[in-house]
């Protein structure tokens, strides 16, 4: 942490060369998952979802279990609100919509899925910690080599694919290419 305190006291600190670097106008970004789950317990409910200030007042002690007080006194602690599903969701569809920009683009076929599609990955992304960031994991492991592998070996013999569809079936993806 005692780098830190050069560059929020001093606003500049030295590289492994002696190099002066200046950080007067820089905004630097912590992220923490500490207080994670005193977080998700105190918005359970959201007609009692407690405002900014109430949050990090509850997460004082548990940030303090973790880092020194004469850092958390130079920094603001803006905490996250939990990821809704329906913001999940939103997420999906939007990174599908990016799959379905580059199928188009790079294949000139249209890309399609079913709402199941988005039902399945959101209910996939249960770990607290890793939000959204599940989403494209799960479209980065699962779908796209599902999907590439079957362009190539379309490709390879000598066949097109007229259209890329995912659905579901028994919780499970399902891909269509005619």
């Amino acid at each position: 942490h005692e780098i830190f305190f050069q560059v929020f006291d001093k606003g500049r600190m030295e590289d492994a060369e002696g190099r002066l670097i200046d950080f007067k106008n820089t905004i630097i970004l912590l992220t923490s998952n500490v207080g994670t789950d005193l977080i998700m317990d105190m918005c359970k409910d959201p007609k009692l979802m407690p405002d900014v200030e109430g949050i990090c007042k509850a997460l004082r002690k548990p940030l303090l279990k973790v880092f020194p007080a004469a850092l958390l006194g130079r920094l603001v602690v803006v905490p996250f609100y939990p990821i809704s599903d329906e913001t999940l969701k939103l997420i999906t569809r939007l990174q599908l919509g990016r799959i379905g920009r580059r199928t188009q683009q790079n294949h000139k076929i249209p890309f399609s899925y079913d709402d199941d599609v988005v039902d399945l990955i959101a209910s996939r992304c249960t770990d607290v910690e890793s939000g959204a960031r599940m989403v494209d994991s799960i479209l980065t492991n699962n779908l796209l080599p599902e999907i590439g592998q079957e362009l190539l070996r379309r490709l390879m013999e000598g066949k097109t694919a007229k259209r890329v569809h995912v659905g579901v079936k028994d919780s499970e993806f399902t891909y269509s290419f005619d």
